[in-house]
Parts: C-alpha cells; structure tokens; sequence
C-alpha cells in the first residue's frame, strides 16, 4: 500500500472514529441536539482538510459547503452538499486532480453531492434554479482560496432579487405541499419535506435572509413580522424535528426522514413514552408530532403572508367595510377592533360565513388569525348553546361555495374541535386499519372534500353518478354532518359507528334539526360501511341479499345519501383503495335497489327472465339469430344466468355460440368501461385444478383477480370469469388484451402445473410500499369463517387476513388438496387487508372431521403469508 492510499485509510478510520464517538456521546445524552449536528460537520469539515493533503485541489481553488452542510447542520447519514470553485474552467490536468478529490471522498463513504463551477457558472445558473440559489445563499467556506469565495457570496447577494426570490419559493412551497396533499397529517409523514416540518421552517430562514432581515428568530422578531410567543413556539418545534431526524437517521443506519410505520414503535421506545389509556405509545409519539406540524403549519401560513406584504408593500391600501364588525384589506378579511372575539365570540364562526360570502376575499389577515387563535377557549359549552351560533355553524355548512378551505381554516385555527369537542379527539387519532393513509380528523376533512365535488361541474365526468344525484338530493348539505360524525368515535373501543350515530343524535338535537333530517344522519352514521360491505362482500345476484338491503334503506332519499356518503368515504381512505371496479359494484347495488324500491320484483323468476330479456336485446343488436344464442344458452343452468349480469352473458354468447363443444382452451378478454380492468372468460372442458392455474398464471404475472365467478356447464364444460387489474396496466389495459388471451392459454394448456410451494418460493423483487411496511408492522390476524348456504348445498367461505403477493393462488392451491369445488369468489381488497367471499362445495365439508382439516390448511397457508418469517406447519 502506498503512502497516499495509507494516507486516506487513516483519514477515513478517524472519520469513522470521530462520528462513533460523537453518536455515543449523543445516545448517552452527553451532548445535545445542536452540538451533535454542529460536530458531525467539524468533523468532516477536518476530514476535507486532510484529505486535499494527499488530493490537492487546482491552484486557486476553493472548497464550499452549501446547503444544510452550509448552514451547518450535518445529520448523521445525510448527503453532504459541495461547490468547488473555480476562476477558470480547469485544464486537463486541473479536471484529473478534481476527479481523484472526489473519488477519494466516495472512498472515505461520504454521500457527496458535488458541483464544479467558476463564479460566473453559478451566477448565470442561480437566476435559472431556485435550488441552487438557495444552496448560494447558504454558501460557506471551508478551505483553499477565502478570497474566491467571498467575491462569490458578494456578487451573488447583489444579485440577488429578493422579490424574485420570494415569488420562486412560495411556489415550490405550494407544489411541496400539494405533494403532501396539503396537509401534515399524513400516518407516515416525512419530518423534513411534509407540511409543517423541517422544510418549512428553514423556508423562513431562507425569506429573512433574503430579506436581509437576519438568520436568527431574534431578526424576524425584531422586524416585527412574527411574536415572540410565535417565536417560542417554533423555535420548540425545530428542536423537536430535529431531533426526530437525527434519531431517524441512527434507528434507520441510513439516510431516512420518514415516519414509517415499523419505526413508529421504535422511536417511542427511543422517547421512553408509555401507552396513555387506549393509545399505543408510538400513537401517543405521532400526536406529539402532529401537534408541532400543525403549528409550525399554521405559523409558516402566517409568515408567508407577512413576507409578501415586506417584500410587495402597498402604498395605498385599500379598505372596504363589510360590516360592523368586519372589513377587507387588500382582499383580506379583516376585525375592526383588537377585541372584537372578546367583545363578540359569535364572531369566531361569522369570520368564516363572511369568507363564504364575499369570494374575493383570498384570505384572513395574520392579525385576525391570531386573534382567533388566541379567543378559542371563549367556545365553551355555554357558546355551543347559544341558538346564534348553533344557527351560524349550521349557516356555514349550508352555503353553496367555500366549505373545503374554510373548514380546513376552522380546523387549523382550532375552532371546528373547540365547536364540536368530540372531534378534539380524533385530531391527529392514528388509523392501523391498512387502508387509510390520513389520521381520522384528515380523513373526514377529505370526505367533506369529495361531498363538495360531487357539486362541482368541473368534477362531473369523475362522478358522474354522483354528480347527477347529489343535484336531486333535499338538503345536500346535511352529508357534511354525516361526514363530520361518521368516524368521530374512532379509538374510543367498541363500534365507532354505533357511538357516532349517538354523537350526531345529540348535534342533531341541539341544532332543533327536524325529525325526519336527524333520523337521516343517524342512519348514515350508522349505516356507512354497510354499501361498502354489501357490495364488496356479498352476492348481489341474489334476491335475498338486496331484499335485506331494501329493508335497511326503506327509502330512495336515504339509499342516495348512503351511495354519496360511501363513495365519498372510500376515496377519501386513500388514493389506492378506490378502483373502478369498487365503483361499479357500488353503483349496481345503488341500481337494484332504487329498481326495489320503485316495486321491481326480486324474486328468482322474475330476475331471470328480466336479465334474459336484457341479454337477448344486447345479442340481437350484435347479429345473432335465436338460433346462435340457444345452441349456448341451452348448456348453461338457472345458476348461471342468477350469477352473471346481461351485459356479461351476452358478451359470452357472441363468444362462444360457435364453439360450445371446443376441443381447445378458450381464453377471451376485454378492457373494462374506463380501460382501468380486464375481463376474462376461460371456456375449456373441466379439468382437476383448472381454478389453481389460472390463479397461478395470475400471480407469476403480478395480476390481481378483483372478480371471479366459476360455472361448469351441463355436459362438463368450465365457463370461468373474472375481473383483474395490475399496476402494469396503467390507463391502458386494452394493449394487454392478447397478451393474457395469449399466456393463459398456454398456462391451462401447457406442461403440469409446478407444485404450489415450488412456485411461491420463486422470490419475486418489489418495492418495500408503505402498505407492505404497515402489513409488517400491523398484521392482521387471519381469521376463516365457513357455514353452510341456506339456499343451496354450497358453502361459504369468508377468510379475512393481510394482502400479500399470491394470496389467492395459495388458497386455490388449497382447495385443490382437498377436492374443493369453487363456485364463485368475491374479493375484496382495503388496502393491504382482503375480506375475500367463496362459494365452496365439495365431500369434505360434509363432514366435521375432514372440513377441520381444510380450515386448518386453509389457516396455515394465510398465517405462512402473513408472518412469513415463523412459518407454521400442522
């Protein structure tokens, strides 16, 4: 080993020794927060210097950390931001040594983030990129040419526009936002990127030093942009955060910022927090957080309007009263008098009926926010009394424009959980359910969210249903209080549906709603994930499910405000669980049942001969002849016709009148509607495991199965049908057509299938999503529920348990070794939980002792799934 490479050895094991050394100081509580950020970067600040002993950089050079290293803030695994400054573009020789510096720092294990430019580079690409000229305004000097440097930093602040300045990073503010979804209470948020952490806060640093107001929270206090109270406040926050980054970053040994699901209970273990009541102590640890988030949200709203007023003052500012209470500034609402919540608490729910009123107001002045904030407490029982305000709140909820912003202002400002004092305790209320990806109180403002687009025009071709019957439904308005209560009682124990329909009882009673009104709102308080489980989870082609259903609604107001409510509610879980395949389902139930409700006959004769009717219409219109339609219409039973809707049955017939008595394998298939899913029939002479193939060929090609119906004609023939969608897909599930008629023929026609194991030990790569991470962190135990059909000599079979890749080939698989016929399946998936539905039949489950042993199959091969890591075996 030579000299050099020696050299750089030693630099790196005292690097490695010096960061050690300082995390075990930190572990032991022996230095604080600031001082092991402040370290870490003395350190590799001392790590740069003995390097350029052994790898000199160009002569006149200069070594510059920008960004957090700039500011001198080094987090234990984050990248390390450079600029090597140059008076010239380097020579061949100058480019050698540049690039033997920065291959030796990548050999020291340094995550570096390097640029090489002259002064005039980073000028003319600073005017071009608003990241860049923020790393410039951090810009510090760490060896070679001092002189280089501080020209740089010279000429760069005299070129820098802090107006432009201004403008560029409210911008990538609001776009950093809405990749958060415009909220900080996300279940796995990023505490430097969401709304409401870290980001935000070096936001107004980045503002005031622009500004040239300072770098100290003392500066912005001094300018007056900001309170001291506020100043405290934050000034915790940032403590806060970054500490829960650096112990991010050592529970991780890598760099990590989120808050992921699995490492939510670690962290509280590293804070030392106990359970508290009901609440787990990593719940009690995101309540904290969210607290910070929403103040440093909420402040960071206030001093973006600040900063836009200091950097665009107006000289004649214009003033309009409004009321005599009220005014508007520069289209601003504002309180005439300091007092005016103390004088007049109802005003703490005007402001915001004033807001819906007047749509050129774009905002409440800081000074009205903050008085506000700080006359909140006057919302006390005796307030909530009041008929005035009880008419107001209810004024505000009726009114045909701006419930989304301003009840997200009411949230924010703390006024809607001081109004309702049951939502208090759902703000920032954790939800383990695998579905949602927002805490209870985010969740049901994006429920209000999706109510009020189902109004809007621009949102028709979304909702079309929904559009078109939310324009009929007397007082709409009331499904905002459905959405307020529906989830109120989450994290109390017992139903949250039954507790929350006893909440809005109450609201309903002290807001003297009219009878009939109440009785609606408990009702979808009550109701509103039975639509969800109907239609998902049992078979609307028998009468006697919708009749039950029929019997639950009673009337067609309450059946459409039921459909609004539940589409409402699952798009507002989480972006992945809504599909359009859920949407048909619910629009079908919708669809029968008002059919019930206006006197359609439910009964099994009258449903078969009305969907052969409608089947025989779709056939004639295609060109075939009566002949045609029976030589396939003649193989198939009454179960067939129950099972399957017209459209379905007469896209079979098209395909198959000719080849009823097939020798090979038929595998047809059709994009959906909204060319989001696939539909597929298989027709081939019935074979052992024909079922566990299919599904097999599903799985090999990450394709998931949302739909299956399985028949057997009467002479022998399968006629299996399904429903799929796979993220390969995309917008553009016809092109994928041939490619699945193609594969899965050869797959049912091709060599014997591998056994199962064989196939589910075949590891397949895919991201660790944060649904997979929650699944790990929150498994849910597998449950299996068989009992006999009423109706008939089938089975039903319900199994609850964790998605995970292959779960429904494992369960054919199973039925398979045991000899199980399978009728028809329902599956439904809520993010990472599946709550699938089989109609079994077969010898086994006859008898006690044999049908003991499929369920315990079946429980092992869910429990393997689950918790692959300590795998069962009878």
């Amino acid at each position: 080993m030579n000299n050099i490479a020696s050299k750089v050895l030693s630099v790196k094991q005292q690097l490695n020794n010096q960061r050690d050394h300082f995390f075990s100081l930190y572990k032991q509580q022996k230095i604080r927060t600031d001082t092991l950020l402040a370290s870490l970067r003395k350190t590799v600040d001392q790590t740069f210097k003995n390097l350029v002993e052994s790898y000199p950089l160009p002569k006149d050079a200069a070594l510059c950390a920008v960004g957090g290293y700039g500011r001198g803030e080094l987090y234990p695994f984050s990248d390390i931001d450079i600029l090597i400054l140059l008076k010239k573009d380097p020579s061949p020789d100058e480019q050698a040594q540049l690039e033997a510096f920065i291959t030796a720092l990548w050999d020291l294990g340094l995550d570096i983030g390097h640029s090489v430019r002259t002064i005039e580079q980073c000028l003319h690409v600073s005017k071009t990129d608003i990241t860049i000229e923020t790393t410039l305004l951090e810009l510090r000097f760490i060896l070679g040419n001092h002189k280089l440097a501080n020209e740089l930093s010279g000429l760069f602040k005299s070129a820098l526009n802090p107006r432009e300045f201004f403008l560029a990073k409210r911008l990538e503010w609001q776009q950093r936002h809405a990749r958060f979804n415009e909220t900080p209470y996300s279940l796995e948020p990023n505490c430097k990127e969401s709304p409401g952490a870290l980001r935000d806060l070096q936001l107004i640093h980045w503002l005031a030093e622009a500004a040239g107001i300072g770098t100290h929270w003392h500066d912005l206090l001094s300018s007056g942009l900001i309170t001291d109270d506020e100043v405290r406040k934050l000034k915790k926050a940032q403590l806060e955060f970054k500490r829960l980054r650096i112990e991010l970053h050592l529970l991780a040994k890598k760099r990590e910022d989120r808050l992921l699901f699995h490492t939510q209970p670690l962290l509280a273990e590293v804070y030392k927090i106990k359970a508290q009541g009901s609440k787990r102590p990593s719940e009690v640890l995101m309540q904290r957080y969210y607290n910070s988030a929403r103040i440093v949200y909420q402040l960071t709203q206030f001093m973006m309007q600040n900063f836009q007023d200091y950097f665009f003052p107006v000289k004649n500012i214009e003033i309009r009263d409004i009321d005599e209470d009220f005014r508007s500034i520069q289209q601003r609402l504002d309180i005439k008098a300091d007092d005016a919540f103390e004088r007049k608490p109802q005003l703490l729910l005007k402001t915001f009926v004033i807001m819906q009123q007047h749509p050129e107001l774009s905002d409440i002045t800081v000074r009205t926010q903050r008085a506000i904030w700080s006359s909140r407490h006057r919302i006390d029982a005796q307030f909530r009394r009041n008929p005035v305000n009880q008419r107001l709140f209810l004024q505000f909820l009726q009114a045909p424009t701006g419930i989304v912003h301003n009840i997200r202002r009411m949230h924010m400002l703390n006024v809607l959980p001081m109004y309702i004092p049951a939502f208090r305790k759902v703000i920032g209320q954790m939800q383990h359910d695998l579905f949602h990806v927002y805490t209870v109180d985010q969740h049901t403002l994006m429920v209000i969210r999706n109510i009020r687009r189902f109004t809007m025009p621009e949102h028709a071709r979304e909702y079309p249903l929904a559009t078109r019957l939310i324009a009929d439904l007397d007082k709409h308005w009331l499904l905002y209080i459905a959405a307020l209560f529906h989830d109120i009682a989450k994290g109390r124990g017992g139903d949250h549906s039954e507790l929350g329909a006893v909440e809005v009882r109450k609201f309903a009673k002290d807001h003297k709603l009219e009878s009939e009104d109440a009785q609606l709102l408990e009702f979808l308080v009550a109701n509103h994930l039975k639509m969800s489980t109907v239609a998902q989870k049992q078979d609307l082609s028998d009468p006697q499910v919708i009749q039950e259903f029929v019997n639950l609604v009673q009337t067609e107001r309450r059946l459409t405000a039921l459909y609004l409510l539940t589409v409402a509610d699952i798009r507002g879980t989480s972006p992945k669980v809504w599909t359009s395949w859920k949407g048909k389902l619910l629009e079908d139930l919708y669809n029968v049942t008002l059919a019930a409700l206006g006197g359609a006959q439910l009964d099994r004769s009258s449903i078969l001969s009305q969907r052969k009717n409608d089947a025989m219409t779709l056939i004639s219109l295609a060109g075939l002849d009566t002949n045609d339609r029976d030589r396939f219409w003649s193989k198939m039973d009454v179960a067939y016709f129950l099972r399957h809707e017209a459209q379905e049955i007469a896209w079979h017939t098209r395909q198959l009148y000719k080849e009823v008595d097939a020798r090979e394998v038929i595998v047809k298939a059709r994009p959906s509607d909204k060319n989001e899913c696939i539909q597929i029939l298989v027709y081939t002479k019935d074979k052992e495991d024909l079922f566990e193939m299919i599904c097999s060929y599903f799985y090999e090609n990450q394709i998931n199965i949302l739909d299956a119906r399985i028949h057997t004609s009467k002479d022998g023939y399968a006629l299996d049908s399904f429903v799929v969608d796979s993220p390969a897909f995309g917008d553009d599930s016809r092109s994928y057509v041939p490619i699945i008629e193609h594969g899965l023929s050869l797959k049912i026609t091709g060599k014997k299938l591998e056994d199962s194991r064989a196939v589910l030990n075949r590891k397949k790569r895919f991201s660790m999503t944060a649904g997979v991470r929650r699944s790990r962190t929150f498994p849910i135990v597998p449950s299996v529920e068989l009992q006999p059909d009423e109706l008939s000599k089938s089975w039903r079979l319900h199994i609850t348990a964790t998605d995970t890749p292959g779960i429904l080939y494992s369960l054919a698989a199973a039925f398979s070794r045991h000899n199980i016929n399978l009728q028809m399946a329902k599956v439904m998936t809520l993010g990472e939980r599946v709550e699938d539905v089989f109609i079994l039949d077969g010898n086994v489950l006859e008898n006690p002792r044999t049908q003991l042993l499929f369920e315990r199959d079946l429980l092992e091969t869910l429990t393997n799934l689950t918790y692959p890591d300590t795998r069962v075996t009878s």
